[in-house]
């Protein structure tokens, strides 16, 4: 492998959408032999009921999914505090963030909300707005 590939909910759901831009993603990454992840709690943000759910199943499949675990999870907390955030509105970013910081790099993060990403990854990451 070589490097990481990381969909947070709107890189998730774009993929569900057929997104032209995320489908070139994935044929880049595939051919570079990049690994593909999402965090297992990026299933349920980006889950949107008026999708059917064997498209968004199809999707999901495409990518691999990281579990949060406990350490992933301390290291979420670790980084919300040293942002000084705190709360639901950060929780699932911090995950999404703690599980790109645990990827083989080097890594990029997809997602339409650069600046809280910004604020806890650091410049380790390369975070791209989609």
């Amino acid at each position: 492998m070589s490097g990481t590939l990381v969909l947070d909910c709107e890189g998730l759901s774009k993929l569900v959408r057929h997104s032209p831009e995320l489908t070139e993603w994935l044929t880049a990454a595939e051919a570079e032999d990049i690994r593909v992840v999402t965090s297992s709690v990026t299933l349920v943000e980006a889950r949107d009921p008026k999708v059917n759910q064997a498209r968004f199943d199809y999707a999901v499949s495409r990518v691999n999914i990281v579990p949060p675990t406990e350490a992933i999870a301390r290291h979420a907390s670790k980084l919300l505090a040293a942002a000084s955030l705190h709360g639901h509105k950060y929780a699932l970013d911090a995950i999404v963030t703690a599980t790109a910081l645990a990827s083989p790099a080097p890594v990029t993060v997809l997602t339409s909300d650069p600046e809280d990403l910004l604020m806890l990854c650091g410049p380790g990451i390369r975070i791209v707005k989609v």
